[in-house]
């Protein structure tokens, strides 16, 4: 994945990008139901190729079809940092996605593209919730999520399933730049509950979301 990310830009700042997780701020929304992620998020236009430009800060927001645990309100999170959202990295992440999502679908003339960083902790009494809403759709066109880092983290297995609930395969993402790329409107995923193999200390599961839904 790096070779095929390097082909769009650098990522020489690549450790700078990956320390940035450390300033993530709580999900407040989850707070409320007893579950801990912590997240920022941004919102850009991409055209089918040229110049992405972020947006003004916006809410997040999705229907109640696609999220029952939390959909159906505007969700604002802290944003993502100007520096991580003009790095190197995020730059050349969004230039590759534009690129092999504008080749799947060359008709979509503007994207709207989301960006989330999402830190899910595991506690020594409870497990971390990648997906608390369980296996769903984002309600997007496509999505990248791209491991930046786990540490003392156990499980986190993505699972892929058809309309039907069918599963159709499954993968850890253990590894920084390990990825899934999904087809949004064809498929449901989900990630498994994340335990902390030493409960004494600290642990966490870092990733890059970004989803392109068509203007």
């Amino acid at each position: 994945m790096r070779s095929l990310l390097e082909a769009y830009g650098s990522l020489a700042d690549w450790p700078a990008f990956a320390a940035s997780w450390e300033t993530l701020e709580p999900d407040l929304y989850l707070a409320n139901v007893g579950l801990h992620r912590r997240r920022r998020h941004a919102v850009f236009s991409a055209g089918h190729a040229g110049a992405i430009t972020r947006e003004a800060h916006q809410p997040h927001y999705q229907s109640r079809d696609y999220n029952t645990l939390q959909g159906g309100i505007e969700r604002w999170f802290e944003p993502v940092l100007p520096e991580v959202a003009d790095s190197q990295t995020l730059q050349t992440v969004l230039g590759f996605c534009q690129a092999l999502f504008g080749e799947l679908s060359p008709e979509v003339g503007q994207w709207q593209v989301e960006v989330h960083q999402f830190r899910i902790e595991a506690r020594a009494d409870e497990p971390g919730q990648p997906t608390p809403e369980g296996v769903h759709r984002d309600g997007v066109d496509y999505v990248l999520v791209l491991m930046v880092d786990r540490h003392n983290i156990a499980s986190g297995t993505t699972t892929i399933h058809d309309a039907e609930a069918r599963t159709l395969g499954s993968f850890t993402l253990r590894r920084p730049f390990d990825a899934a790329l999904v087809d949004d409107r064809r498929v449901y995923h989900g990630v498994t509950p994340v335990q902390a193999e030493d409960t004494s200390a600290p642990s966490h599961r870092d990733v890059l979301v970004v989803t392109f839904r068509r203007m």
